[in-house]
């Protein structure tokens, strides 16, 4: 699994992204079989397309299942 940093605000941590994936260990990031994984956009700048984990666009959301996991740990 690859993981995606959720600051970067791809399709593969948006809420309108219905492609496979997974929250990592912290709400910070999200787990991807690869890059190349697709997903349909729904509701989104690509609405109804087939869009990969990796892209991005202006209507990005949260994944509301990142609002539930743990905190990113702070550093000392």
């Amino acid at each position: 699994m690859l993981i995606q940093a959720v600051d970067r605000k791809r399709c593969a941590s948006c809420e309108r992204w219905q492609g496979p994936r997974q929250p990592g260990a912290t709400n910070a990031s999200v787990l991807i079989e690869s890059e190349t994984v697709t997903g349909l956009c729904c509701g989104g700048g690509w609405d109804g397309d087939e869009r990969r984990a990796r892209s991005a666009c202006g209507h990005w959301q949260r994944w509301l299942k990142l609002q539930n996991s743990p905190e990113t740990p702070e550093k000392p």
